[in-house]
């Protein structure tokens, strides 16, 4: 992947910050790692071994990060993604934004992403999808529990657009709440208070060279 330190540079903190959005420690712990998704890219999608169709676009939101929060903001996402990710820039589509040209093309944005990066050791490729939900359901970390990760998540990607919803996460909802039925637990919400919550959420994104995973 390109070397982008030099554009990270160049945001600084004396300029606004676009952030499209979507580790082992956060939702679970080293001894028990939890589970969350990543992006990769569509190359090495293509090489893995998945039921599941990949998409042809990202939907996502973008956050505009007012000047004054840029330091603080950039320094929480990146000892929050240090695990595994790897910053790069993308062109985001917000939903019937602003048009430019005579062609009718979205006027895109420039973003900051952070990727998934395969050759690292915490990246788990395609999982047994029962197996996947019984390990989200006994994990727990410093941000809450895996669990209410991917509720969470199922309940963002719903919101984002009618194209936006992921069978993946869907299955694995239904079967972590199965389980907890089985087990005689309270099934999850998905309702929590949200770190980010004052951020700017700007659209949805048609982003073609990556795909959630």
């Amino acid at each position: 992947m390109a070397d982008h330190q030099s554009e990270i540079e160049a945001f600084g903190s004396n300029d606004d910050f676009w952030l499209f959005g979507y580790g082992e420690d956060h939702r679970g712990t080293p001894e028990a790692p939890g589970r969350v998704v990543t992006l990769i890219e569509r190359a090495f999608w293509s090489t893995l071994s998945d039921s599941h169709t990949a998409h042809p676009r990202v939907w996502g939101a973008a956050y505009h990060i007012p000047t004054q929060h840029v330091a603080a903001v950039r320094l929480y996402l990146d000892l929050r993604e240090i695990n595994g990710y790897s910053i790069q820039f993308t062109p985001f589509y917000p939903a019937g934004g602003e048009k430019e040209g005579g062609d009718g093309k979205a006027k895109s944005i420039k973003c900051l992403v952070y990727i998934g990066l395969p050759e690292n050791p915490q990246f788990l490729g395609a999982q047994d999808p029962q197996g996947l939900a019984e390990k989200i359901l006994e994990s727990k970390g410093p941000s809450g529990e895996n669990k209410e990760y991917l509720y969470n998540l199922e309940t963002a990607l719903s919101g984002l657009s009618e194209e936006s919803n992921d069978s993946h996460i869907s299955d694995l909802v239904r079967r972590c709440k199965a389980l907890e039925k089985e087990k005689g637990g309270v099934e999850g919400s998905g309702k929590s208070d949200g770190e980010g919550e004052k951020l700017h959420k700007v659209g949805s994104t048609e982003e073609q060279e990556e795909v959630e995973k």
